[in-house]
């Protein structure tokens, strides 16, 4: 058995901070999807345009990254960088059905999704501050780095392989989701002033149509400073 963990210390320094969880078995992820892809584009076009700037969801991500020490205009916040991407009339590649749901998803409710191949990890899924022995390699790179010590992680409590650094900058390539991933654990995060409901009306959004579009077996989660890990069979 596995768990998906929040460090408390995240809690004590972010308490507002609050985690939707899908843990998803048996996906299809091999299929072109054209349903799929018409609707991101859909949702990308419904954005296009729009000033980002000011929105207080993407504003509060900023300035949680400035309290770990993390410039955000240097190493942005994943939804920041997915809506600058498109709000000049920028695409989206097509990458898999699960890529795509999931940026679906983090256009429409303008927060970050995010998703890892849990066969590719050993130990438990652990969000927390990091040490800076922790092992990272960037998403499509083969180049081994380490992060800063201080900066939220996202990581595999047995390798120090990190999934993801500064939060949610930039995925690392040992979880990508590829067309052979039919195990993974998807993760929807809010902080500040957005409420439970939105997260989890956007978990269960997900869920539905990863069943409904990938054939997916699918159990639902959530985190917040009253409940810091899940149980899940990996």
């Amino acid at each position: 058995m596995k768990k998906i963990t929040i460090d408390n210390e995240i809690f004590i320094r972010f308490p507002d901070f609050k985690r939707g969880i899908l843990m998803v078995n048996d996906i299809d992820n091999t299929i072109e999807n054209s349903w799929i892809q018409n609707r991101l584009n859909q949702e990308i076009e419904n954005k296009t345009g729009t000033d980002f700037s000011t929105n207080e969801y993407v504003k509060e991500w900023d300035e949680v990254h400035r309290k770990f020490g993390s410039n955000p205009n240097k190493f942005p916040p994943s939804i920041k960088s997915l809506l600058k991407r498109i709000q000049k009339g920028g695409s989206l590649p097509y990458i898999n059905p699960v890529v795509a749901l999931f940026n679906y998803i983090s256009i429409k409710y303008l927060i970050p999704c995010g998703g890892d191949d849990i066969e590719k990890i050993q130990g438990n899924l652990q969000l927390g501050f990091a040490d800076g022995n922790e092992i990272f390699v960037a998403l499509g790179s083969e180049i081994q780095e380490n992060p800063e010590s201080g900066e939220v992680i996202y990581f595999d409590d047995k390798t120090l392989n990190v999934m993801c650094r500064r939060w949610n900058w930039r995925n690392g390539d040992f979880t990508k989701i590829t067309e052979n991933t039919t195990k993974l654990v998807i993760n929807i995060d809010g902080v500040g002033q957005i409420s439970e409901s939105i997260i989890t009306e956007a978990r269960d959004e997900l869920a539905k149509l990863l069943i409904e579009q990938c054939g997916a077996s699918i159990t639902t989660g959530y985190l917040d400073k009253e409940n810091q890990e899940i149980i899940f069979s990996g």
